[in-house]
């Protein structure tokens, strides 16, 4: 990656393409995205993507594809059964990963619904440096627990450290024993937190949390949907890894991992994902699963353009080119918040901006979703659909009482090749202003709470009018049009 220096210019993040293809934007006035956000019951979710201006929700499925994937999406095999796109994929997997074995799945939350039914009984554990949504909700669903073990360093906002993501491996190793290894089902590594800011994790500690498991005869499995920008992180702030490529970073890591799954909706920039199996007979013990919920074991549930799209998009991932346009886009993002006084999380990961909610309006109680009602007023403030990364995101304890998120963030995503950097400094300064305005910001609560991932379907109401008196004193800054 060369570094583009400036005469006279402060350094900025520089894309390393261009753009051939554009879509119309739309920016509804303050007063009608008050009322979209009120019909979608304060839930960005549930937002129809015409009401929204920068839409910031998510990194899966909406980064852009590059020309070559394009193309490659015209020479697809549709063959039901036995495919060439699948095997051509699965070269390249094989290629990149060194595990032989692949079963395709039309995206992440398939590929954790196949682990935890063919390994999560009831009683059961699996560790993890942190949970996501999905995956702890296939894994209570089946009567198992989690036992999230990331260092304590990695729930702390405001920090340097470079590796937040790494599982504390004392932790690990007192779990094992608590738990006993016949009762943890697998170790789940993400390469990336997705939950605390997009965190990445050392590959030392992807080496001596594997070897632990490996000891006490436990499973490794990776997690790697946001391995693109983990592996970023490790060529730029890891020393061991200065010297090495891409693609050796990534036989480093894998190299530890007996199962590796992946969302190719965020690691490939395409729409699809698969699981990577080292040994045989495990793999053998999976693959009826993959056409009983997904389709046949030659396209998993997947569009075989999007196949063809994927092992394209694998290979990109291995530059070096590709995978920093984010993370940098983020870093300046960061940056520039935290330099004006926002809370944000530090330092910038993966994934996107990461404002810390707890922090900014720490007058709202958790039980009033802090993390969505931030969300809901960077909508009305800016017509920016971010996502809430808290106790909303958080299913109730069996009792019915809330269970208090670890960290309430609202995550603000920057898709790969998505925006321009003009489109990031409209974003800083609408956080800036709802930042200096936040007083006027108040809770939500439920009106209809779906029992499992709320945050996807639930739809709440404001505890009282602070969202009319927020898009009042907008309009008082900005005018009636913005």
């Amino acid at each position: 990656m060369p570094e583009i220096k400036f005469y006279d210019h402060e350094p900025i993040p520089m894309e390393m393409h261009k753009v051939k293809i554009v879509q119309q934007l739309n920016l509804l006035p303050t007063r009608q995205r008050l009322e979209r956000i009120k019909e979608a019951g304060f839930n960005t979710f549930q937002l129809h993507n015409g009401d929204i201006f920068m839409d910031m929700l998510t990194d899966s499925g909406v980064n852009a594809m590059s020309d070559e994937q394009l193309a490659g999406m015209m020479k697809p095999d549709d063959a039901y059964a036995g495919s060439e796109s699948f095997f051509r994929m699965a070269k390249k997997l094989e290629e990149i990963f060194g595990i032989p074995y692949c079963l395709p799945a039309h995206q992440g939350r398939a590929c954790e619904n196949i682990l935890a039914t063919r390994f999560v009984t009831s009683g059961k554990c699996v560790i993890m440096n942190y949970h996501f949504t999905t995956t702890k909700a296939h894994i209570t669903r089946l009567g198992g627990h989690v036992e999230e073990l990331v260092k304590d360093e990695g729930l702390v906002s405001k920090s340097d450290l470079p590796f937040k993501g790494d599982i504390d491996l004392d932790k690990l190793e007192a779990c094992i024993q608590k738990e006993g290894a016949d009762n943890v089902a697998f170790m789940r590594i993400e390469a990336g937190t997705n939950l605390i800011g997009g965190q990445p994790v050392s590959v030392q500690n992807f080496k001596d949390a594997c070897a632990i498991a490996r000891k006490h005869g436990v499973l490794s499995v990776l997690d790697a949907s946001l391995l693109q920008d983990n592996l970023y992180f490790n060529k730029t702030r890891d020393e061991a890894c200065k010297d090495m490529s891409i693609r050796e970073i990534t036989r480093e890591i894998a190299d530890q991992f007996d199962i590796i799954y992946f969302s190719a909706r965020k690691f490939g920039f395409a729409r699809g994902g698969a699981i990577l199996v080292r040994d045989e007979a495990l793999y053998h013990s999976m693959e009826d699963l993959v056409p009983m919920f997904e389709g046949f074991l030659t396209y998993g549930g997947m569009s075989i353009r999007e196949i063809e799209a994927m092992t394209v998009g694998f290979d990109e991932s291995m530059e070096m080119d590709v995978i920093s346009q984010g993370p940098q886009f983020i870093k300046y993002c960061v940056d520039q918040l935290d330099a004006y006084g926002v809370p944000m999380i530090t330092p910038g990961g993966g994934l996107g901006a990461h404002v810390d909610a707890i922090q900014m309006v720490g007058h709202i109680p958790q039980e009033e979703y802090p993390s969505g009602a931030l969300t809901a007023a960077f909508y009305i403030c800016g017509g920016i659909r971010g996502m809430e990364r808290g106790t909303l995101s958080e299913e109730r304890n069996p009792d019915g009482s809330e269970r208090l998120a670890s960290m309430e963030l609202v995550r603000l995503a920057l898709p790969r090749r998505v925006f321009t950097l003009s489109q990031v400094e409209y974003v800083i300064d609408r956080v800036k202003w709802v930042y200096d305005h936040r007083e006027l910001i108040g809770g939500l609560r439920f009106v209809h709470e779906p029992a499992t991932l709320r945050f996807f379907t639930g739809k709440l109401e404001p505890t009282s009018d602070w969202p009319e008196k927020l898009a009042e004193a907008f309009i008082a800054d900005f005018g009636e049009d913005q």
